[in-house]
C-alpha cells in the first residue's frame, strides 16, 4: 500500500496562488508516476496534471496548462503542484494519486488517492 498526505490547499483571491504538496510513505518503490486530480462540487473528478518516473514528462490538462507546474522530489517521495493565476472556477478539492502500473505518466491510472486538500478561489 502506498498513503498519500496532501497539503496546501486554503482560501486564495482570483490572481492569487498555491502550492500543494503531497506527501507519499508506504510501498513507495511501487510509484510509477504521479498525479493530480480534482473535483468540485456537483462534477466528476478530473484529471489535473501529472508527472512521469523521474520526472522526464509532464502532462497537465488544456484548463490548467500555463499557469500550473507539476515537480516532484523523488528523495522525499513528494509530488508538488504550483498553480498560477488561480481562477474561481478552480475552486475543487484537489486529490493526488499515484499511478503503480506505468511510469510514462500519461495516460495516467490512479491506483492509491489521496484524502485530498481543499481550494477555494474567491472571485
Amino acid at each position: 500500500q502506498v498513503q498519500l498526505v496532501e497539503s496546501g490547499g486554503g482560501l486564495v483571491q482570483a490572481g492569487g496562488s498555491l502550492r500543494l504538496s503531497c506527501a507519499a510513505s508506504g510501498r513507495t518503490f511501487s510509484i510509477y508516476s504521479m498525479g493530480w486530480f480534482r473535483q468540485a462540487p456537483g462534477k466528476e473528478r478530473e484529471f489535473v496534471a501529472s508527472i512521469s518516473w523521474r520526472a522526464i514528462s509532464t502532462y497537465y490538462a488544456d484548463s490548467v496548462k500555463g499557469r500550473s507546474t507539476i515537480s516532484t522530489d523523488n528523495a522525499a517521495n513528494t509530488v508538488y503542484l504550483q498553480m498560477n493565476s488561480l481562477k474561481p472556477e478552480d475552486t475543487a478539492v484537489y486529490y493526488c494519486a499515484v499511478d503503480a502500473t506505468s511510469g510514462l505518466g500519461y495516460p495516467f491510472s490512479p491506483g492509491y488517492w489521496g484524502q485530498g486538500t481543499q481550494v477555494t478561489v474567491s472571485s
